[in-house]
């Protein structure tokens, strides 16, 4: 099965499709740190490193389609349908509106199925106006849709992460959701027990594992390695670093003295993520934007490495990430878990 992955990001998608068995020929992705960081782990594809709008038909349709089905997916940007998004979310942030260049993409080259996926918000942004216009222009091109809310801490990835899902196909079968398939959570010790100890502001690109696996989990995604990279930790200042003592695994800003949060105009508006220190013993809460977030190693003082946050992200350590610390960040937290999109990939695969 080919496939086409739009607004790729570093390639979590593709991960999962690959890993379902999907031979993904061509990514479009505008960021050229994101883009640089597809091209490192997936040297097979071709990728359109610029706007989807600049994206020229032409080259659409000398997409090669194999004899084996089709497959479009992506997700287009979604700060526009976030729930955290305040000032300009609603049908009339542009960005909103980008989902129309996935759909010419659809149009000209007429996959079997198309995967779209967004945050929980795309469902009442603009009171459903947005994922109605989804809707009718994918029914209009022929496809059968189901769609839905996934979390992907019930599909083995270490992080309550709810994400929605439409699947369209143009077979004689409908395409279906995946249903949950873990009965036992996987923990951030699962994800990174094996991980080795970090200071505040560590920069090393390589280091040796800590310990020996604490999981299937990392042991599937070492994948017979004997170290990896990508140990990088935000250089937070002594005032953060004084905050993250008082937190204690589970808790979050309102265990810091009020004196400490002196900087905050408004305490009330925190929202629970913010300064939340990780359990070992729980799956961790969404990754998303975890530098800004302040989220806390559940055991160091600290902030999450880029490793530390693919791990939570279930990609393989193999998987490499580009430009400076802050845009690896932003590649791990805005990336769809593979393992999510594997369970998503595999049931269309069945159909």
């Amino acid at each position: 099965m080919n496939a086409i992955d739009l607004f790729a990001g570093a390639g979590g998608m593709s991960v999962g499709a690959v890993q379902a068995g999907i031979d993904v020929k061509f990514a479009v992705e505008c960021d050229k740190f994101a883009a640089g960081a597809y091209r490192i782990n997936h040297p097979g594809c071709e990728v359109f490193a610029d706007d989807i709008r600049k994206l020229p038909s032409r080259v659409i349709a000398q997409i090669p389609r194999g004899s084996n089905g089709t497959v479009v997916f992506g997700g287009p940007p979604c700060q526009g349908f976030s729930y955290s998004n305040t000032r300009t979310r609603g049908a009339y942030n542009e960005d909103n509106w980008l989902f129309e260049h996935f759909v010419r993409v659809v149009k000209l080259w007429r996959p079997d199925f198309v995967v779209l996926e967004n945050v929980r918000g795309i469902i009442d942004t603009a009171q459903g106006l947005i994922l109605h216009a989804i809707i009718d222009r994918f029914e209009r091109l022929g496809y059968i849709l189901t769609y839905g809310i996934l979390n992907s801490v019930e599909f083995g990835v270490p992080q309550n992460r709810k994400r929605f899902f439409l699947v369209g196909s143009r077979t004689n079968r409908s395409a279906e959701l995946p249903r949950p398939v873990e009965s036992r959570y996987t923990t951030v010790r699962d994800a990174i027990g094996d991980l080795p100890s970090l200071e505040n502001g560590a920069s090393t690109t390589w280091l040796s594992y800590g310990d020996i696996p604490p999981s299937k989990y990392a042991r599937n995604l070492r994948e017979n390695l004997y170290g990896c990279s990508s140990h990088f930790v935000t250089r937070n200042s002594e005032t953060v670093l004084r905050r993250y003592t008082f937190v204690p695994p589970g808790g979050n800003w309102e265990d810091i003295p009020p004196n400490l949060m002196r900087n905050y105009k408004d305490r009330n508006r925190c929202h629970t993520g913010i300064y939340h220190r990780l359990r070992y013993d729980h799956p961790s809460i969404v990754i998303g934007n975890y530098r800004k977030n302040m989220l806390i190693h559940p055991s160091e003082d600290r902030g999450l490495s880029v490793r530390e946050a693919a791990r939570i992200q279930s990609f393989p350590d193999t998987y490499e990430f580009a430009g400076s610390i802050g845009f690896q960040q932003q590649q791990v937290g805005n990336a769809v878990p593979p393992l999510l999109a594997k369970a998503v990939f595999e049931k269309i695969r069945c159909c």
